[in-house]
């Protein structure tokens, strides 16, 4: 059985940094697209970022240039310039790569087979 586990999550003040960790309890990590996405209070699931197994990444404009995602036995997110509306969890998703056809499609939440239980974020102002 697949586990994702986030952790790093915390109360921080605008303009402050934090990284996210999530750690993967299978084997055939190394081949998976891993992604971030977020759900702050009353909305729906937003992705964040994603990184393909060959290190490829994109991000949602929102945190283009302030947000970075990596891998190698963990998948990273940091964090800086953190604003009040990044306040949200957060969680990592993974899947197998044959199963999205397109860049949208690493963007859908049902996309993604496997979940984390989520970090929070609070950004204060």
């Amino acid at each position: 059985q697949v586990q994702l586990v986030e952790s790093g999550g915390d109360s921080v003040q605008a303009g402050g940094s934090l990284r996210l960790s999530c750690t993967a309890s299978a084997y055939t990590y190394a081949y998976w697209v891993m992604a971030w996405f977020r759900q702050a209070p009353g909305k729906g699931r937003e992705w964040v970022a994603y990184i393909d197994s060959d290190g490829r990444t994109a991000y949602t404009d929102s945190v283009k240039g302030r947000f970075t995602i990596s891998r190698d036995n963990t998948l990273y997110l940091a964090m800086t310039s953190l604003k009040p509306e990044d306040t949200a969890m957060y969680y990592c998703a993974a899947t197998d790569p044959w199963t999205l056809y397109n860049d949208y499609e690493r963007h859908q939440p049902e996309k993604y087979n496997w979940w984390g239980q989520g970090t929070q974020v609070t950004v204060s102002s």
